[in-house]
């Protein structure tokens, strides 16, 4: 019995493999232009809505500011309520217009770092950021990119 559910389970694993390799991009599917730059976050659940005001007074107006420059066009903050789940409860998103859009451009982003600067000064900023430290864990930060099927 064990066998047959082996065969059964490498019948279904090979038609995946052929069916993929039959794929045409731009026919079965297009890969959408930019980005998406994901990253877990692991906060302590005692925590989140501390991190979530941090989050609203630093990371939105820098947002914002990326999004005035072009450089995103759209971003998202989620979190996961259960707190048993060990594998990060708070997600942050990124969507970059283009890969390009990350090269660095050395008038942009001096003219983002003094918005920035101006909203919250680099002082303030790490002693916000140094307090997080104490009850938030980086777990990751991921690129993808959007698949359209069509309709």
């Amino acid at each position: 019995m064990y066998n047959m559910h082996r065969l059964a389970l490498g019948i279904i694993a090979a038609s995946f493999m052929a069916s993929a390799a039959c794929a045409d991009p731009y026919k079965d599917y297009t890969p959408e232009k930019g980005v998406w730059q994901v990253t877990t976050v692991r906060v302590d659940p005692n925590h989140v809505d501390d991190y979530l005001v941090g989050l609203k007074k630093g990371l939105v107006p820098d947002m914002e500011s990326s999004k005035r420059h072009g450089v995103i066009d759209d971003y998202f903050v989620m979190i996961n309520p259960n707190v048993a789940d060990d594998s990060g409860n708070v997600i942050i998103g990124a969507h970059y217009v283009s890969f390009g859009a990350m090269d660095p451009d050395k008038a942009r982003d001096m003219a983002m770092r003094a918005e920035s600067l101006a909203r919250m000064s680099k002082s303030a900023t790490d002693t916000m950021t140094n307090g997080f430290d104490k009850y938030r864990t980086f777990l990751n930060t991921q690129m993808w990119q959007t698949i359209n099927f069509g309709k």
